[in-house]
């Protein structure tokens, strides 16, 4: 099947979280939709700011896509994309539907600020691996490397992530960058961890290119050391530089490239 024949999907990618990766974008926007404007994104400046839910693709064209996917070694089918996926209405239609056509796992990559949302949450639920986004640990914080769309607040995200995982059935990971404006606050971000209690905490630092540099291996690694004093060794801590990836190949490198930037 030809590249230019999908829409939607995207890659497969190799993740350092979650292996041989085929990225699935529920907005599929021209531009960028989301309810955050980070500034490490690889994708650039949100040029919509959003929290408002709707639907953007019809699921059944979407797993049309996913139904043309030849099988291959694939370890997760990811919603992720180009904004963030749980502004997308019917993500949980487009989770359920592919469950019953494809034998992978299912991962939602979320940035969290929509998960005080009992709607999402129960979406989310059904997911097999939720990877939700904690870059701060303090309000000032998140402003300055999340940049949220108004009314979002930390004190809102970790008290919901928290709500989540006391009945969440799945694999939940804090998903944590860094750069050289929040190293300072790694201890703070390790509490809030701690007291989230996920499954796996991921470390990590923008390597693709972006409006901010990353931090050095060495540095990355005494934040590690920093979580793992805080948090124990009850909680996985990954870290991206120490990582094992994959080797996969793209159905289409363009598209991969416009939804999760250099690869």
């Amino acid at each position: 099947m030809n590249s230019k024949d999908y829409h939607y999907i995207y890659g497969p990618v190799s993740s350092w979280r979650l292996g041989r990766s085929l990225g699935v974008d529920p907005v599929s926007a021209e531009q960028k939709i989301c309810s955050f404007n980070c500034v490490y994104c690889q994708l650039g400046k949100t040029t919509a700011l959003s929290a408002e839910r709707r639907v953007f693709v019809p699921t059944k064209e979407v797993i049309a896509e996913i139904k043309k996917m030849p099988l291959s070694t694939i370890d997760y089918i990811t919603f992720s994309g180009a904004g963030e996926p749980t502004l997308a209405k019917n993500l949980g239609d487009m989770i359920r539907a592919t469950r019953k056509i494809r034998r992978e796992k299912i991962a939602v990559i979320t940035n969290s600020s929509l998960m005080n949302r009992k709607d999402v949450q129960t979406e989310l639920a059904s997911a097999d691996f939720v990877l939700a986004k904690l870059d701060a640990g303090s309000e000032t914080m998140l402003q300055k490397m999340n940049a949220p769309v108004p009314g979002i607040n930390l004190r809102t995200i970790v008290g919901t992530i928290k709500g989540f995982r006391s009945f969440y059935k799945g694999k939940l990971a804090l998903q944590i960058m860094f750069t050289m404006i929040n190293e300072e606050e790694a201890p703070q971000i390790a509490q809030l961890a701690k007291e989230i209690r996920p499954n796996q905490i991921e470390i990590n630092t923008p390597l693709r290119p972006c409006g901010v540099s990353p931090l050095p291996q060495s540095k990355l690694s005494q934040i590690e050391q920093q979580f793992r004093k805080i948090c124990g060794d009850k909680i996985s801590i990954t870290n991206v530089y120490t990582a094992e990836k994959k080797s996969v190949t793209p159905i289409s490198r363009p598209d991969t490239l416009r939804r999760r930037g250099k690869y």
